[in-house]
């Protein structure tokens, strides 16, 4: 991407169309996302902004919220999850998400039919039905009741009990199956396993969304926070499906302005006044981890990253969800860590060398990520 391109954004708006002398989508989306400019205060603050953020890599989600929040702990972020401020379940595409407890009910609503449908093949593989699931899920609201939160290992035998299979990914799929029917969520970690809790217990009944008014929260929540994204992009991200997705779109539109670039129109949110970065991003770097959403909440990644490094990711990650480092929007490598007992090691994966302006900025962000674990770095290159 040129420099000009790195430049601030500059538009005006005119019935509700941006008319952009200078446009960056990848720029836009690290102010939208809050990698840059304003961090919020709390880790809830992050997930409600964002609607939903991949959290199967327990420690890389943890650092998804720490890297937008002003002064953050890796055991802060834990603390929020024991309190139940942020939980952890099975919402979209279907892997787990942190998410708000006051959007979890609606969000499943939305979310929970088509990730069954998904899965239906799989579960019927492992023999499970739907009369299987209702003892399932029977057996687990009865160990659960009381305020319980116990971990998988306790919650094994007691399916077995009234005849689960939970060998091959037979548990795997039975809490899953009960998370999404909005009985059981995360509770407290214990020591490093997870605990399950039930879900009226953990969030009180509150009154939810209609489904249109759902639907349309749900496009507001991602263009404004994702944005600028496309139709296909958060067709991809919710786990919707088409029709939905245009659907719910076309309920906020009034609400975004929007801009068509390369035969694709791109959908973000009318800022007022517009949110600038108070220096340019150009020359600063962050370390993202697995799942950002600045990579995941995308189906077309080219915005920020050039294919002609494809062959230098690692061929599990060509996906661009692994560890990537980004210097002014632009995923320039990727980056691996090694915790030990007084120091995390970081190494990077570099597409291309850099200068010692460049080279500083990385090490701001590795600092600024041992920060978060409460360890020096050692960065090696």
């Amino acid at each position: 991407m040129s420099s000009e391109k790195r430049a601030c954004l500059r538009y005006t708006i005119q019935k509700g169309v941006a008319l952009m002398t200078s446009f960056d989508i990848a720029h836009q989306r690290l102010l939208n996302q809050h990698i840059a400019g304003a961090p919020f205060e709390k880790p809830a603050d992050v997930v409600q902004w964002l609607g939903a953020v991949q959290a199967q890599d327990y420690a890389s989600a943890k650092w998804a919220l720490g890297l937008r929040l002003q002064g953050a702990t890796d055991a802060a972020i834990d603390q929020a999850l024991a309190d139940g401020t942020i939980l952890r379940t099975h919402v979209m595409r279907p892997t787990w998400h942190f998410v708000s407890p006051a959007d979890i009910r609606w969000l499943l609503a939305l979310t929970a039919p088509r990730i069954k449908a998904l899965s239906a093949y799989y579960c019927r593989r492992l023999g499970l039905d739907d009369a299987t699931f209702t003892r399932s899920n029977a057996a687990l609201a009865k160990a659960l009741q009381g305020g319980k939160q116990l971990t998988r290992l306790e919650l094994v035998p007691m399916l077995q009990q009234v005849g689960i299979i939970t060998e091959n990914l037979g548990f795997v799929y039975s809490i899953m199956r009960a998370e999404l029917d909005g009985l059981v969520c995360s509770g407290a970690r214990r020591g490093k396993q997870f605990t399950y809790a039930l879900l009226d217990e953990r969030v009180p009944q509150v009154k939810t969304l209609e489904r249109e008014e759902a639907l349309a929260e749900f496009a507001r929540r991602y263009f404004t926070s994702h944005g600028p994204a496309t139709l296909q992009d958060f067709v991809w991200w919710s786990g919707l499906s088409v029709a939905d997705a245009r659907a719910a779109l076309d309920m906020v539109t009034s609400q975004l302005i929007h801009e068509v670039i390369d035969g694709q129109t791109y959908w973000f949110a009318i800022p007022a006044p517009p949110v600038l970065p108070a220096k340019d991003l150009s020359q600063t770097a962050f370390l993202l981890p697995y799942f950002d959403e600045y990579t995941v909440g995308y189906t077309d990644r080219s915005a920020v990253f050039d294919p002609s490094h494809t062959h230098k990711l690692d061929s599990r990650d060509n996906n661009l969800l692994s560890n990537t480092i980004v210097l002014g929007g632009q995923v320039i490598g990727t980056w691996k860590r090694t915790i030990k007992k007084d120091a995390v090691i970081i190494t990077p994966n570099l597409f291309t060398p850099l200068n010692k302006d460049e080279t500083r900025a990385f090490a701001a962000a590795a600092n600024r990520y041992g920060a978060f674990l409460g360890l020096p770095v050692n960065a090696t290159f």
